[in-house]
């Protein structure tokens, strides 16, 4: 069995929470890497931009660290995991205050090779 030759790129601590960025990696999953990047391009989600510069850097890797055909690649798997939760407060009447969350998430793309 052939081994199959894949292209990885991530980013950490992104500023936005995993669960809207698995929105947008949805559409992209099992696409070729060029029509993904149309996908991107033209949706209004914040998460589209994030996810569409780790989607370039995928694709500069694997032309230029293992020299794969740029036309036969596509989106291999794609996920957004859990990162570091940022813990604030927000004061409210009467001196009190309410605690709140800032979620990152760790985004990863990983690109294959038609063959």
């Amino acid at each position: 069995m052939p081994e199959i030759r894949t292209a990885k790129a991530m980013t950490r601590n992104a500023r936005i929470s995993p669960m809207k960025v698995r929105q947008v990696l949805e559409l992209i999953r099992g696409k070729s890497a060029e029509r993904a990047s149309v996908i991107l391009k033209f949706s209004d989600k914040k998460a589209a931009g994030i996810i569409l510069k780790v989607l370039n850097s995928a694709v500069a890797n694997a032309e230029h660290n293992y020299g794969m055909d740029l036309d036969k690649l596509y989106v291999r798997e794609a996920y957004a995991d859990k990162g570091v939760v940022m813990k604030r407060f927000r004061p409210v009447s009467m001196g009190r205050a309410h605690p709140y969350v800032h979620r990152t998430s760790h985004i990863t793309i990983l690109l294959g090779e038609h063959a």
